[in-house]
């Protein structure tokens, strides 16, 4: 066990909350993370009333909470209400402004995690009541911005220092393994929030095809795009890009965007097509680059299990070293 302050706030038994990966993170990965000691997190996605009331029903008696894509949320805000009937442990807001749903979710009684992508954003969540601040580096799968990790949570973790001292906060971005769950707690974090090794896991919500893509790539076969988001038809903000494996359909496309524009519909209706048989050259695996350290598709328990007692071992082996380093002097 590690005992941090986000596993004693939240009363979790390890500091590890899944991420809120859209379609991927359904009812039974969350319930998963939940039972295993972690924090599990339904993706709300891009907003269909339904299937978040099909992935609550599939999560059972495990209480988990469910993540929202903030912009995509203000056009359907009424999902914020179905959302908090289910009484959720929590609602994370990622990709946009938190302001205009923070207090219902406060209101509600419910925690409030903010995913951020930069220290100015980490400022406006903090403003907003957020119990949790997320810093996403840019290594991580699916959208995210610029900032590595390494860098971005000790900047907001002296933020948080500074001007909110109870908030808490977790790192994201290329988190994989025990040695990434370590490190973040050396930068400050109290916890992680992991998408791309439970993205690797039996209770994922993820096909076959693309697992099997996933384990025979290496960081390397990953790039930040937004021709996926462009043959979908979503308005992602520019500033987001998404983090997947390079295939047949990056190839053709990365870099030649605004042809793309041009035959938009005629790609979206192959590209749903291609992601409904979970097609992993002709759609795309949003898996990040974290992906070189998965090697088996494993069940949610006995990652989080492996990640903690990995960590355990090697903050423990550098307080021998510091020990010994001391005795030495």
């Amino acid at each position: 066990m590690l005992k941090t302050r986000l596993t004693e706030r939240l009363r979790l038994v390890h500091p590890v909350i899944c991420a809120p990966m859209a379609f991927a993170a359904g009812g039974r990965l969350a319930a998963a993370v939940s039972e295993a000691g972690g924090l599990g997190l339904i993706g709300g996605g891009y907003g269909d009333a339904d299937w978040i009331a099909q992935q609550f029903a599939a999560a059972g008696k495990q209480r988990v909470g469910c993540g929202f894509i903030t912009w995509s949320l203000a056009k359907q805000p009424q999902l914020l209400d179905v959302v908090l009937a289910f009484n959720p442990r929590a609602v994370i807001l990622s990709f946009g402004d938190p302001e205009p749903f923070a207090a219902r979710v406060k209101a509600a009684g419910v925690l409030l995690l903010c995913q951020v992508q930069t220290r100015g954003d980490a400022k406006r969540a903090i403003d907003c009541g957020a119990d949790v601040v997320v810093a996403q580096g840019s290594e991580a799968g699916g959208h995210g911005a610029l900032r590595g990790t390494l860098a971005l949570v000790p900047e907001v973790a002296d933020l948080i220092v500074a001007q909110s001292p109870n908030t808490l906060l977790c790192a994201a971005g290329g988190i994989g393994d025990g040695r990434g769950l370590a490190a973040a707690l050396m930068l400050g974090a109290d916890g992680v929030l992991v998408g791309s090794r439970l993205w690797a896991s039996r209770e994922a919500n993820v096909s076959p095809a693309m697992h099997k893509a996933a384990l025979g790539a290496s960081g390397d076969d990953t790039v930040r795009s937004q021709v996926m988001d462009i043959a979908r038809k979503l308005d992602w903000p520019p500033m987001y890009t998404a983090r997947v494996l390079q295939n047949d359909f990056i190839r053709r496309w990365h870099g030649r965007e605004s042809e793309l524009l041009a035959v938009a519909d005629e790609e979206a209706a192959k590209y749903r097509r291609a992601w409904s048989e979970g097609d992993p050259e002709r759609s795309n695996t949003f898996v990040g680059e974290v992906v070189g350290l998965i090697q088996e598709i494993e069940p949610a328990s006995v990652i989080i299990r492996r990640m903690v007692r990995e960590a355990h071992e090697l903050l423990r082996r550098g307080q021998s070293y510091l020990a010994q380093s001391t005795a030495a002097n």
